[in-house]
């Protein structure tokens, strides 16, 4: 089963920008690309959601855990909540 990780993200946001590249690193990675799905959302586009992560993008979800992580984080941290699936 492929995982989807959502990347709440905006128009503009260069920590999203860089989020998006360390995905892509983690995409890249051997056994890893089949594995998941980044799906981009941007939280422009609904108030509740620029409510909720509004100062905290880039935030990236797994979609099946339910589980977060916001901006600081680290190739390993995106790594990690991959395995909570």
């Amino acid at each position: 089963m492929q995982i989807k990780l959502i990347l709440y993200t905006t128009a503009g946001c260069h920590l999203c920008e860089q989020a998006e590249k360390l995905l892509e690193q983690l995409l890249s990675l051997p056994g890893n690309d089949n594995q998941f799905e980044v799906l981009p959302v941007d939280i422009s586009l609904e108030e509740r959601l620029v409510d909720l992560y509004g100062i905290r993008i880039p935030v990236v979800k797994n979609e099946l855990s339910g589980k977060e992580i916001g901006w600081p984080f680290e190739l390993s941290d995106l790594a990690e909540l991959l395995k909570t699936a």
